[in-house]
């Protein structure tokens, strides 16, 4: 098996990266497992935050590394939170903070038009000049109260278009084949498998 390391201590997202690419050949650690610290996310966009997250990672371990950077866009917020979705309540926010806050912004507005967004960026150590970058969307929109105990961050919330409950009332396999992680994860696994780096 191929050993990665997952720039992420998010146990949803380990859940999700593992289910989704064991069956590559593939095995994502934690960065946990190797003490990896968390990394400032200065950058502007999602694909910025993900490479700074991918490279520290594999400067840290010496393995190749995997990072996402994915949150939620609200069409009537201008797009927010955007790259600040986790921290969108203050750094260290509970999810359930955050969720509340977006409630409270759009508690006024028939406009509920959103959609998760994530950049994946795989990087084979930490000054690979070529990293592989894949980003997709999950479009929908956001409900007006939390339902279903299944996922995590937003997604008791966001209502993807393809149905009318919402994410976290959704199975992992079903979430897998129509979330934005899922999406991007199979654009970087048939990439990874062109460049022979999964089976």
């Amino acid at each position: 098996m191929n050993q990665i390391v997952l720039a992420s201590g998010n146990k949803g997202k380990l859940k999700e990266f593992s289910e989704l690419m064991n069956d590559y050949g593939v095995e994502v650690l934690p960065q946990s497992q190797f003490e990896v610290s968390e990394v400032a996310e200065t950058g502007t966009t999602f694909v910025e935050n993900a490479i700074i997250k991918a490279r520290h990672a594999a400067k840290i371990t010496g393995l190749a590394a995997i990072a996402d950077d994915s949150g939620i866009e609200v069409d009537f917020l201008q797009g927010a939170p955007g790259i600040y979705s986790a921290r969108y309540a203050g750094v260290g926010a509970q999810a359930e903070e955050n969720v509340e806050k977006l409630l409270t912004a759009l508690s006024d507005s028939t406009q509920r038009c959103a959609r998760f967004q994530c950049v994946l960026v795989y990087m084979r150590h930490a000054d690979d000049p070529s990293p592989i970058i894949c980003q997709a969307a999950w479009e929908g929109r956001i409900g007006f109260s939390p339902e279903g105990d299944h996922g995590h961050g937003y997604d008791p919330i966001f209502i993807p278009l393809e149905h009318e409950c919402s994410a976290a009332q959704l199975n992992s396999n079903e979430k897998n084949k129509l979330s934005h992680r899922g999406k991007a994860l199979n654009l970087l696994i048939a990439e990874m498998k062109n460049k022979g780096l999964a089976n």
